[in-house]
């Protein structure tokens, strides 16, 4: 009886939290001047194949293409055009979300980037996408071409292109 009590408190008690994680935060009165984050510009949209409904795997949610990898992996002339922005930690993304990109409070605006792993120098070219809350959330694509385990949290540095 004690067990289920202290199961149905846990669920009850994180109920909300769904909530405040998901629904926007309305902007506090008087900041109509302040910069919000831009939608990513569509000259910069990633593939629109989603999973299957029946996906389990990351094998059966990562839906990018052998070249999309490859172009992603490419370092390229853009690398030495990039500008560092630092380092951030790194969990995983919308899995159902196709493509490679990464979610950083790092930027104010959409636009071509790089993510490069230092423990092994593995990098991928991503797109960034600006939050406007704390922490970076890696696309599936991007943590399986670069090596970083899905479950864990890592450190990458972010570089932004052009």
């Amino acid at each position: 009886m004690l067990k289920r009590l202290a199961i149905l408190g846990a669920c009850v008690a994180l109920s909300g939290c769904g909530d405040m994680i998901a629904s926007p935060q309305s902007a506090p009165a008087g900041s109509e001047g302040t910069t919000r984050p831009q939608s990513r510009p569509a000259a910069l949209t990633t593939s629109d194949r989603r999973p299957p409904a029946t996906a389990r795997t990351a094998e059966a949610f990562d839906t990018s293409t052998a070249a999309e990898k490859e172009a992603a992996a490419a370092g390229g002339d853009e690398a030495a055009a990039a500008r560092a922005l630092g380092t951030t930690i790194v969990s995983l993304g919308d899995p159902a979300r196709p493509g490679f990109w990464i979610e950083t409070p790092q930027v104010s605006t959409a636009g071509p980037g790089r993510v490069v792993f230092p423990d092994t120098g593995r990098s991928a070219q991503v797109e960034l996408l600006p939050v406007d809350r704390s922490g970076s959330r890696l696309s599936l694509a991007a943590m399986r071409l670069l090596g970083l385990p899905l479950t864990g949290l890592t450190e990458v540095q972010v570089f932004v292109e052009g």
